[in-house]
C-alpha cells in the first residue's frame, strides 16, 4: 500500500469512534454480533494507533483481512491484530464470538510479566482453538460479563482473566516456533548420531549408548531416525555393520570368523545369522556370488 493510500485509512479508538477512549479501563470487550450487526456484518478497513485486538470466533465464519493478507476463520480460533495494522472483517450472520481490545499500556504490563521473551501480541497470527474451544469461549464469556458488570474487585479479576488468555496465546506461539525448529534440530541430532555410528559401529554400540551421547532419549532418537532416514536407530547401526561386512567379504581375504571378530561379533555363528537375516543369504554364499564383481557394494 502506498503512503497516500495508507494515510487515507481511518484511525479509530474503536471501529467508527474517533473520539477519545472514554472508559477508565485499559480494555474493551464486546460480542462480535453486537458491533458488527449494525454494520451489516462488515467492518471496513481501519487501524488503531495504540490498541491491540484479539478476535475470538467461536461459531460461524469470519474473513479477516490484515495488511492485505486474507485470513479465513471457519473453525474456532483467535486472531491477533497488533496496533497500526490495517484490518477489516466480514462475518457470517450466525457468527458467535468476542472482540477484545487492549490499550498499549496494558499490553506492555502483560508483556513485562511474561519477561518479554515472546511478543505474542506484536505479530499478526491466527491460532486455532482446537480442543480448547469451549475453554476459550467460557473464558471470553466470563471476561465480557465481568467487563460490563460492576462487581467488587472487578479490575483485579479482569487483569487475571486477560493474563490467562495471554498465557494461552503465548503457548501457541511457542508451540508454533518449536514446530518450525524441530526439522533442523532433528537433522542435527541425526547427523550427530550418524557420526557416532561411523566411529563406534565395530564396537557393537547400543542404541541407548548412542542416544545418551547425542543427548536425547531413545524414543526421541528413534522418532527422528524414522522421520528423516526411514529407519529405526538400530536399523541404521545394523546397516552400517552390514555394509562393512560386505566390503570385507568382497575386497579382503579375511575368513568369516575374522570378519565377524572385526565387527565386534564374539560368535561367528551369530554373525552369520545376522548377515542372513538382513540379506537373505549366508556370508560365504554372498562372497562366492560377488567375488567376480568388483563394483562397489
Amino acid at each position: 500500500m502506498n503512503p497516500s493510500a495508507y494515510s487515507s485509512i481511518p484511525v479509530f479508538k474503536l471501529y467508527g469512534e474517533q473520539h477519545d477512549w472514554l472508559s477508565p479501563d485499559l480494555l474493551h470487550c464486546k460480542t462480535i454480533s453486537l458491533r458488527s450487526r449494525v454494520h451489516d456484518w462488515e467492518i471496513r478497513a481501519h487501524r488503531h494507533a495504540d490498541l491491540c485486538q484479539l478476535l475470538y470466533v467461536h461459531k460461524g465464519r469470519a474473513q479477516v483481512e490484515v495488511e492485505g493478507q486474507l485470513h479465513v476463520l471457519e473453525q474456532s480460533a483467535i486472531q491477533v491484530i497488533p496496533p497500526l495494522c490495517v484490518h477489516g472483517f466480514q462475518f457470517s450472520p450466525n457468527v458467535e464470538g468476542f472482540v477484545l481490545t487492549l490499550a498499549a499500556p496494558l499490553v506492555a504490563q502483560l508483556q513485562a510479566r511474561l519477561g518479554g521473551s515472546i511478543s505474542a501480541l506484536q505479530r499478526v497470527a491466527s491460532y486455532p482453538a482446537g480442543k480448547d474451544r469451549h475453554y476459550l469461549n467460557n473464558l471470553f464469556s466470563v471476561l465480557q460479563s465481568e467487563y460490563v458488570g460492576a462487581q467488587p474487585a472487578r479490575d483485579m479479576l479482569l487483569q487475571s482473566l486477560i493474563s490467562v488468555l495471554l498465557v494461552w496465546v503465548t503457548r501457541q506461539v511457542m508451540v508454533r516456533y518449536e514446530s518450525r525448529q524441530l526439522p533442523q534440530r532433528g537433522r542435527e541430532y541425526l547427523s550427530q548420531f550418524n557420526q557416532r555410528v561411523e566411529t563406534l559401529f565395530r564396537e557393537q554400540p547400543s542404541v541407548e549408548q548412542l542416544a545418551h551421547q547425542v543427548g536425547i532419549s531413545v524414543a526421541h532418537l528413534n522418532s527422528i531416525c524414522r522421520e528423516l532416514a526411514g529407519r529405526s536407530a538400530l536399523q541404521i547401526i545394523h546397516q552400517r555393520q552390514l555394509l562393512e561386512a560386505k566390503r570385507q567379504l568382497i575386497y579382503t581375504p579375511m575368513t568369516i570368523s575374522e570378519v565377524a571378530e572385526s565387527l565386534g561379533f564374539a560368535d561367528p555363528a551369530y554373525f552369520s545369522r545376522f548377515f542372513r537375516r538382513l540379506t537373505g543369504t549366508s556370508p560365504s554364499a554372498f562372497r562366492t556370488d560377488r567375488t567376480d564383481n568388483s563394483s562397489p557394494v
